[in-house]
């Protein structure tokens, strides 16, 4: 099995604001309620009624799904010869190779305007992966694709990128 290079740099972002997790709670909890509803004052919820089983199966399946996307958090690494950044509890992260890398620099963004929010997102700017704040590094590849890594210490991991990327180059 392939060692895995020591970690150069490490930051974890959960996407934790509290205005996102009261609106992802609306639906969970209104099923939740719904199943309360119709199991323990027997009061039936649809034309025909919708099965007891059925609400629990929903509300449980609802609740995990909550659970899951309020967890979630953008992790960064840099290691000797690569960058690894993404969404974990969601999806695999993506791992860019520091040679396809021609810059990396300290930006300010606008989430909502450059990328309609955050999370992994595609916009004017290229593609991001951001959590929280207006800070962020900006690369742009080889291939001429740019894509925003959010970071709450942008200009250490620009700094580091791009020593790093003088090292592994030929």
């Amino acid at each position: 099995m392939a060692r895995r290079e020591a970690v150069l740099f490490a930051e974890v972002q959960a996407l934790r604001r509290w205005r996102t997790i009261v609106l992802l709670a609306f639906p969970p909890a209104a099923l939740l309620f719904i199943a309360l509803r119709q199991i323990v004052w027997h009061k039936p919820w649809g034309h025909p009624p919708t099965s007891n089983g059925g609400l629990i199966f929903l509300t449980v399946l609802l609740l995990a799904v909550y659970f899951r996307l309020i967890t979630v958090k953008l992790v960064t690494e840099l290691r000797a010869r690569e960058l690894t950044a993404g969404m974990r509890g969601l999806w695999k992260g993506r791992t860019i190779p520091l040679e396809q890398i021609r810059s990396a620099e300290a930006v300010t963004y606008d989430a909502t305007a450059d990328f309609g929010g955050y999370g992994i997102r595609s916009g004017r700017r290229g593609a991001a992966y951001i959590a929280r704040g207006n800070q962020a590094v900006e690369l742009v590849l080889a291939s001429g694709h740019k894509i925003l890594i959010g970071s709450q210490r942008a200009a250490e991991l620009a700094r580091k990128i791009n020593e790093q990327r003088k090292a592994v180059q030929p």
